[in-house]
């Protein structure tokens, strides 16, 4: 099986251990991604809704990327600081996935960092 590291420079730029994404067996593992300004580097968003659309178009940015979409994530993995806002995340998460929801795993954060509410991983279809 082949592997395709996939980068792009329109989502976050990872930390040097991991790579925003890895293509292989027809399916796309993204890393999980924070609400990261691509043109900043810095947290984007003070609410758990505005986070959650960083990390969402950050991810939207690197399925693109790997020559896929939002709409072929069959599965993420949403690791949040603070369980009170699956509310908020979910009211955002609707807009990205209106229809043929993926599958959804929640966690807790397992450490604070200050500023950050969010992060989502995803795997896609090719």
């Amino acid at each position: 099986m082949t592997r395709q590291i996939v980068f792009t420079p329109n989502a976050a730029k990872p930390p040097p251990m991991y790579s925003q994404a890895v293509k292989a067996g027809g399916l796309i593992f993204v890393s999980g991604t924070a609400p990261t300004d691509p043109s900043t580097g810095k947290f984007k968003g003070e609410t758990i809704q505005e986070q959650a659309h960083q990390c969402l178009k950050n991810i939207s940015a690197i399925l693109e990327a790997a020559g896929s979409s939002m709409d072929k994530v069959v599965s993420v993995t949403v690791v949040m600081a603070e369980e009170d806002d699956f509310a908020g995340m979910n009211e955002e998460w609707m807009k990205w996935f209106p229809m043929n929801l993926p599958a959804q795993q929640g966690a807790k954060l397992p450490a604070r960092i200050p500023g950050l509410k969010v992060s989502i991983a995803a795997i896609a279809e090719a």
